[in-house]
């Protein structure tokens, strides 16, 4: 018999957040929800998946997730449309590039647009992995085209 501290009681959740836990699920869910899909309509499937994610988004995330989409779909159309963790993401032969993350959906005051490390953004000693985003100014709009250019090169 193991002591009160080796038992999982409904509220102790190993150490992860809810907020980690919803992620873990909608991965999970999204896992299932590609292998149950045949190959051929998959990628209009993916690009379904993340039109309906942004939809679904309260504003202003919605408005600066449907920019993201549209910035990333035109500076770099060889990435492909996909949810991670729940979120909108752009990947390359299956591998995560970019991604947005909702900052309402994290219960934070920004939402985020990231780069994972199969981006290759490095760059001497200092290089972007993820940003803050409010808004979308022309020149913030500038600076995610490039990086989006130069990750999907």
């Amino acid at each position: 018999m193991g002591s009160a501290s080796d038992e999982t009681t409904a509220d102790d959740s190993w150490g992860f957040s809810e907020q980690e836990r919803v992620a873990m699920r909608e991965r999970a869910a999204e896992l299932r929800t590609q292998a149950g899909r045949g190959r051929g309509d998959k990628a209009a499937a993916d690009e379904a998946d993340v039109l309906s994610k942004i939809e679904s988004m309260t504003d202003p995330d919605r408005a600066i997730a449907a920019r993201i989409h549209a910035i990333v779909t035109s500076s770099a159309p060889g990435l492909s449309p996909k949810l991670w963790y729940g979120q909108p993401a752009y990947a390359r032969k299956g591998k995560v590039v970019c991604f947005f993350r909702s900052g309402h959906d994290d219960g934070e005051r920004y939402s985020t647009f990231g780069f994972t490390p199969e981006a290759g953004l490095d760059d001497g000693g200092l290089w972007p992995t993820s940003f803050a985003v409010t808004a979308l100014n022309d020149d913030a709009t500038n600076t995610v085209a490039a990086l989006v250019e130069k990750a999907a090169g």
